[in-house]
């Protein structure tokens, strides 16, 4: 049984890059036992990413909305969590004064390419979904 195949390669390069890059990054934080601003960035991005992922799928609870509503609101949940997020931490470390603004947008560009991409998968799903149902229902005719 093969694996990694055509389908599922880059996901797999993906999956395999985010867990050597994060584990070695905890364990470099572990023995030197401080952490520098690229090790940060390494968290904050797999963080960030975890939020996206979660807020992303999350769709069904909304499906009640329009599409473009459904979006919209993910996207101002993720934000809110984001500001909130910095909030807190400002009262643990200084927080730039553009630390907002920059969080915003370090997330919100990632974010919507990730969402077209998650959409139009789900879309396209949606409608394989749509004819696999149709074709069973010819058959059963």
């Amino acid at each position: 049984m093969k694996l990694v195949n055509r389908k599922n390669l880059i996901p797999v390069i993906c999956i395999t890059y985010t867990v050597v890059s994060v584990s070695l990054t905890i364990i470099e934080t572990l023995i030197k036992r401080e952490i520098n601003v690229t090790q940060l960035n390494i968290f904050m991005f797999i963080l960030l990413s975890i939020l996206g992922v979660g807020v992303l799928s999350q769709h069904y609870r909304l499906e009640r909305f329009s599409p473009l509503a459904m979006v919209i609101i993910q996207y101002f949940a993720a934000i809110v969590i984001i500001l909130i997020s910095l909030k807190v931490a400002s009262y643990f470390t200084y927080v730039h004064p553009d630390g907002y603004k920059d969080m915003v947008i370090s997330f919100s560009v990632p974010y919507f390419i990730g969402a077209v991409i998650y959409y139009i998968s789900l879309i396209l799903e949606v409608r394989k979904q749509n004819r696999i149902l149709e074709k069973i229902k010819q058959d059963k005719e």
